[in-house]
């Protein structure tokens, strides 16, 4: 699935918890999709890996790598800045691969500024219910209550952007929701109808917001 004069970008964003991380690493495994890695000031979780998951960085580098205009967007989120290396994602594009974008709303706001002569589309990632994003945070390395409650506040802020995305998608069950997004990428590279159901996913946000 890409253009014929290039690839594709696709954005993936999502509140703290959503899954749109596991998304992203389900996606790249199709053929042709490269995953850009962020460039992050904050501390390696458990099992992560510098250059795989992240590129770790000091907030000095990171602010160097600022002002040589190195990065396609970068944002501060929860007190530690992510940033994305413009001159990898072009090299991808113009080699054909699609490039799948591991960002909050922040970072795609900026790329949909930038002006990159290659297509973009964007997916806003939900859980299924308040309580199953509290339960999916508590549990995932995340024992102080303090962090989880920090992140339950920025999810009704997130919520208010789900409007700026092509796509909203409901991360209910995995499987089902990558195939979903997958479908919709297609249909989109192809210029065919699709069964994108904006109806539904406007109760959802009620019910979650």
């Amino acid at each position: 699935m890409s253009y014929k004069k290039g690839g594709i970008m696709i954005v993936l964003s999502s509140p703290s918890g959503a899954g749109k991380t596991t998304l992203v690493k389900k996606i790249s495994s199709e053929k042709n999709y490269f995953v850009s890695i962020s460039h992050t000031t904050r501390k390696p979780r458990q099992n992560e890996i510098d250059g795989k998951d992240y590129n770790f960085v000091s907030k000095s580098e990171f602010q160097k790598l600022i002002g040589q205009n190195q990065f396609l967007e970068y944002a501060e989120v929860f007190n530690n800045f992510y940033g994305t290396s413009k001159e990898t994602v072009i090299e991808e594009l113009k080699k054909g691969t699609n490039v799948l974008f591991d960002i909050d709303w922040q970072g795609s706001e900026q790329i949909k500024t930038k002006k990159i002569d290659f297509p973009l589309i964007t997916f806003f990632i939900l859980p299924p219910t308040k309580e199953e994003l509290f339960q999916r945070l508590s549990n995932r390395e995340m024992k102080d209550k303090l962090v989880v409650d920090e992140r339950m506040k920025q999810f009704e802020k997130d919520m208010l952007h789900w409007k700026d995305y092509d796509f909203v998608v409901i991360n209910d069950n995995l499987e089902t929701c990558y195939k979903q997004i997958v479908d919709l990428i297609d249909s989109k590279i192809n210029n065919r109808e699709n069964n994108y159901n904006q109806i539904l996913i406007e109760k959802h946000i009620k019910l979650l917001t």
